[in-house]
């Protein structure tokens, strides 16, 4: 593989923006989310379940304490779908998790494709 891949994408749900960046590398992957702007925020990491094992990815929260639940479920996803670590981060400043939790999911899909179209 050769150096990291970044792409970066945006949407705009409700009158406001959602920005990522992602960032690809040989053995992981790092997902930052924010709304409005690019910034850090809860910041959670996951790891895939090796192939013959059954069960969703390992989870944990390194940093921070909003935004919990949708910064884990995110992780796992990008674990599952990378099968690498996934790093993920969520700041959302004016929704609630919930209200925020599919806006999130739609943005990162529409990132992971991005980087997809570009190989």
């Amino acid at each position: 593989m050769p150096r990291a891949k970044i792409v970066k994408e945006e949407i705009v749900e409700r009158g406001t923006s959602f920005f990522a960046i992602y960032l690809e590398t040989r053995n992981s992957s790092l997902l930052l989310m924010s709304e409005s702007e690019d910034q850090l925020g809860t910041l959670a990491v996951a790891i895939p379940q090796p192939q013959k094992l059954v069960g969703p990815p390992l989870s944990s929260i390194l940093l921070g304490d909003r935004n919990v639940m949708v910064a884990r479920v995110l992780a796992e996803l990008l674990a599952k779908n990378t099968q690498k670590i996934a790093l993920v981060s969520v700041f959302i400043k004016t929704f609630e998790e919930k209200e925020a939790a599919p806006i999130l999911r739609k943005l990162m899909e529409k990132t992971l494709r991005k980087e997809k179209d570009e190989q």
